[in-house]
């Protein structure tokens, strides 16, 4: 006899009511208490504070009506998460209480704290086991999804094992040497990377390749991806910031392409989906270039919503690996933020700086309005004319030094630049940013599908992956 039978004839023959009350609550727990998700889906949105999330909706806030209205986001918010990490790559055991992209997605995936810049890797330097990896063993379909390069910092820490975050080159060989019951850890990887993955001393697109996989490298083809194993490398390092690009909403395109790939598994899928450069645009205190990273992270969970709307044996959490830039709504103590100056916004700071250095006979103020659209004083113009002016000569006086001598010069000058921009797009926006780095406060967890109530309130970053751990199982 079946459980459901059994909970029908005690119904029956219950005596008191409330007995039958409590037996009619808890039976079901206890019936569904092995009934986990199939497919796991795990987003990451880089550091995407709870500011972010708020200045989005008001940035798409219909101003013809009364209300505020909600977005995505508002919708699967569920809880918090604190995000410390245990220490520096100097003193590994020094708890700090702003974590740096590795440190953070270590602990989501893995359930492990550990210092600054370890990716997968103990505070003793030992490696630890991914989901992904675990996924592996469970024999799921495995994936991940990012618009940086594939071996940055977050997507990194799900797939290898390194000391240290920056030894890119390292970092990618393990991509390929790390296996998992001699199975590569991840099945499909869409993202940026070709300088560290075709490289003169090792081309590893290539020895994927010959390991089965499909490669493609231009974004075009996209489409034309049919099958598993996938290694798409869309770019040279990063994909290159939404606002700049042409195909805005490059982030849910290749998710509902990875989407298509990995539900073929009867066993179920992973995958892990980073909207990466929320966090560069906040490190750069552009709004701009935040909105619009925002944007096609909402296209994408909207996205993964449909898509677990039609297969509800799936579960979708989301949260941020830390905040970055300390970013406020509203600054220069006015009660105002300008959003309609923020959508007028067309470029990237990065991208206004890159057409500044190109030569000096350009009028800055057609530029800026061509490029920017915002409304800029004279005496913003001037200072933009001086700190261009400044950095072509500080270029041009080094153009006898080594290469990596001018390449220091110009990244310095090319960030000298970008801050002035920021800080008179800020001033004239109305928005306040107290870091160009990250911050420390708590970010949000949001979920939906099977099993979302378990990350509901307050946790820590590592409780996140020590549920889904659990859930990962059947």
């Amino acid at each position: 006899m079946n459980t459901v039978s059994k909970l029908g004839k005690t119904l029956k023959r219950c005596i008191f009511p409330c007995v039958c009350t409590i037996l009619f609550i808890t039976l079901p727990l206890t019936v569904n208490a092995s009934n986990k998700p199939k497919n796991i889906i795990y987003v990451i949105s880089d550091g995407m504070g709870p500011s972010y999330t708020a200045a989005y909706r008001y940035y798409m806030d219909n101003t013809k009506t009364d209300v505020v209205e909600t977005t995505i986001f508002d919708q699967l918010l569920v809880g918090m998460s604190s995000t410390y990490s245990s220490g520096t790559a100097k003193a590994h055991k020094r708890k700090t209480y702003v974590t740096d992209s590795a440190a953070s997605a270590t602990a989501l995936s893995t359930g492990f704290k550990t210092y600054n810049q370890a990716i997968a890797m103990s505070v003793d330097e030992k490696p630890l086991k991914t989901i992904m990896e675990y996924a592996k063993e469970l024999n799921k379909t495995t994936g991940l999804v990012v618009t940086s390069q594939i071996n940055h910092a977050t997507p990194a820490s799900f797939v290898a094992h390194n000391k240290y975050r920056y030894n890119y080159d390292e970092i990618a060989d393990g991509y390929f040497d790390n296996r998992v019951n001699g199975k590569f850890v991840a099945d499909l990887m869409f993202g940026g990377g070709q300088k560290y993955f075709i490289r003169k001393d090792r081309d590893i697109a290539k020895q994927f390749v010959d390991a089965g996989y499909q490669l493609f490298t231009d974004y075009n083809q996209l489409s034309q991806f049919n099958r598993l194993p996938a290694l798409g490398l869309f770019a040279d390092k990063g994909m290159g910031f939404a606002i700049d690009n042409r195909e805005k909403f490059r982030l849910s395109v290749m998710t509902n392409k990875a989407l298509e790939l990995v539900n073929t598994n009867e066993n179920g899928f992973f995958l892990l989906i980073e909207a990466s450069m929320v966090d560069w645009c906040g490190h750069d205190n552009d709004i701009g270039c935040a909105m619009k990273e925002m944007d096609d992270l909402a296209k994408t969970v909207e996205l993964v919503k449909g898509f677990i709307d039609d297969n509800p044996d799936t579960l979708m959490v989301m949260t941020a690996d830390h905040n970055t830039g300390g970013l406020s709504i509203g600054a220069n103590e006015q009660y105002r933020w300008d959003t309609q100056a923020i959508k007028n916004i067309r470029h990237s700071m990065n991208y206004v700086t890159q057409e500044l250095l190109k030569n000096r006979s350009q009028d800055v103020k057609i530029l800026w309005q061509n490029l920017v659209g915002i409304d800029i004083e004279k005496e913003q113009i001037d200072a933009i004319i001086q700190v261009r002016d400044d950095a072509l000569n500080a270029i041009k006086k080094s153009a006898n030094e080594d290469e990596s001598v001018i390449n220091e010069v110009i990244t310095q000058e090319r960030v000298k630049i970008g801050r002035l921009l920021a800080s008179i797009t800020a001033k004239n926006t109305h928005t306040g940013w107290t870091s160009g780095n990250h911050t420390g406060g708590d970010v949000q967890v949001f979920a939906y599908g099977h099993s979302a109530a378990q990350f509901n309130g307050h946790q820590d970053n590592i409780d996140i992956a020590k549920k889904l751990f659990k859930l990962i199982k059947h």
